[in-house]
């Protein structure tokens, strides 16, 4: 058979493949630009050529010339780098630990709360930093926190980040018995894109704005991840914590939160 021959709709084997190549395209075609625009709606593309970008994972322009689009909530603000806050002084400390008066009735005279809100003594500085611009910049929210912070300067918040960063850790005031520790927490599970907690969250050296997590309450852990997974808190930075909640399953999520509520500090620690 000749070239002419082969690439002619009489070759029956050309015939099906075109006519297999071309409803592959237009079934893609229909699913692209039809059904997945009508199962995203609030989608909008400024054109054709911003809709194949978009498929492909390029940079899109915005419908509304050059308008980055408002996520539905609000983010952190914070800027935090390993050194944020690393020399706090004593003024600031004392200017804190009176601040700290009225933080008592929840999280403990000494740091330690005797209810399911997170234990603050021995906190790394920036976490409290962090978290304190959040509740005051409405990136995160809550009942009691959010008024609270509303007031706060941005001394008052260094200053309480110090106070606390300067406490001791002490053992959980309900203590329980130790757990060993899940798969998740020491190997993570990366064939679902988990790093293990500790990767982060590790006592003696951690990712900046990580919170230290031994000891803190069961129900307290339990409810923030179970926040990041549904969307409700959205204050982490890139999405990591609301990625990897999203991933992991409730068995998970209670086994390394019962894991980490049933572990003593791990340093007894002080501040010069």
């Amino acid at each position: 058979m000749s070239a002419r021959e082969l690439f002619t709709f009489r070759n029956t084997y050309f015939s099906i493949g075109v006519g297999v190549a071309a409803g592959v395209f237009a079934l893609a075609a229909i699913t692209g630009f039809v059904l997945l625009p009508r199962l995203q709606p609030e989608l909008k593309y400024a054109d054709l050529w911003d809709a194949f970008c978009s498929a492909a994972g390029l940079p899109r322009r915005s419908v509304s010339s050059g308008e980055i689009p408002k996520s539905p909530h609000r983010l952190s603000e914070a800027v935090l780098t390993p050194t944020t806050l690393a020399r706090p002084t004593q003024e600031s400390i004392g200017r804190g630990a009176t601040l700290a008066q009225r933080c008592a009735i929840c999280h403990g005279p000494t740091g330690i709360s005797r209810a399911d809100s997170p234990n603050l003594a021995g906190q790394y500085a920036s976490v409290i930093y962090k978290e304190l611009l959040d509740f005051r910049s409405g990136a995160r929210t809550n009942a009691v926190m959010s008024p609270f912070a509303a007031n706060l300067s941005d001394q008052d918040i260094k200053d309480l980040a110090a106070y606390y960063a300067y406490l001791p850790r002490l053992p959980a005031y309900h203590p329980q018995e130790q757990l060993p520790r899940p798969r998740v927490v020491i190997y993570g599970a990366p064939m679902r894109g988990i790093a293990p907690c500790g990767s982060c969250h590790g006592s003696l050296d951690n990712k900046a704005g990580s919170p230290w997590l031994e000891g803190q309450s069961e129900a307290y852990l339990k409810a923030q991840l179970q926040a990041f997974a549904a969307g409700q808190r959205t204050n982490d930075i890139s999405q990591q914590m609301r990625n990897v909640a999203r991933a992991l399953t409730s068995q998970e999520i209670d086994q390394a939160a019962a894991y980490y509520a049933s572990q003593p500090p791990d340093i007894i620690k002080t501040t010069d």
